[in-house]
């Protein structure tokens, strides 16, 4: 096997019900080798509710007839729906140097993919220490959740679901659960905060910047 990784191929599947994405992220896990190249699955959902390992379903408030899917990723519930970008991680950390700490920095540096492309739309983007996703930083909507991310590294270091980035969506959902657990949370997308962009770019620009920050060599190590 080359020493060299290959940086994730993208699969465009376009738009799919929830179901179908989940199954086959499973699917391909299980299929996978030593050999299986990373992928990146771009995929925009019908509306549905996803919950995580450890979800309260009580913070589904009211469904409104929109499906509660129950999920293997961590995290409490989200909402996906038409207007949002969704990009699935199939990747084995196991080729990084330090696997088990590059866990830690894979989350970080698909956070950081989130912020560089909203960046890049003139749009500022932040961390919220022990919140996974990002928030919008100043403006009208400070602290708005604008991007959501769940994972599954399942013990062999190979992992599946992702992230999800608001771009121009019926806010209304997110209003219908407590998101990712936490009341009164608000919710935001591109379009809200002035940013009017095509779905495709956004796509595009977001598989870009996953490409960049997971083709990058590790961190150094800080000593402790």
């Amino acid at each position: 096997m080359a020493s060299q990784i290959l940086a994730p191929a993208i699969v465009r599947r376009g738009a799919e019900p929830y179901e179908a994405s989940f199954a086959a992220m499973r699917a391909f896990t299980d299929a996978r080798t030593p050999e299986t190249r990373d992928e990146l699955w771009i995929v925009e959902h019908p509306p549905v509710y996803t919950l995580g390992l450890g979800a309260d379903p009580s913070h589904v408030l009211d469904a409104h007839g929109i499906p509660v899917i129950q999920t293997d990723r961590g995290g409490e519930v989200t909402f996906h729906g038409p207007g949002q970008v969704v990009i699935y991680l199939l990747m084995d950390l196991r080729r990084r140097p330090g696997a088990r700490l590059f866990a830690r920095e894979f989350v970080n540096r698909i956070e950081q993919a989130v912020i560089d492309t909203l960046a890049a739309y003139n749009l500022s983007g932040e961390r919220k220490p022990g919140a996974p996703g990002i928030y919008m930083a100043g403006g009208d909507w400070n602290g708005a959740k604008i991007a959501a991310l769940g994972l599954k590294v399942r013990g062999n270091g190979c992992t599946y679901h992702g992230v999800s980035l608001n771009v121009a969506m019926d806010l209304s959902p997110f209003s219908w659960i407590n998101p990712c657990g936490y009341a009164g949370l608000e919710t935001v997308d591109m379009k809200t905060v002035g940013v009017e962009a095509p779905l495709a770019d956004v796509q595009a620009a977001l598989a870009r910047h996953l490409v960049q920050q997971l083709s990058a060599p590790p961190a150094p190590r800080t000593p402790t």
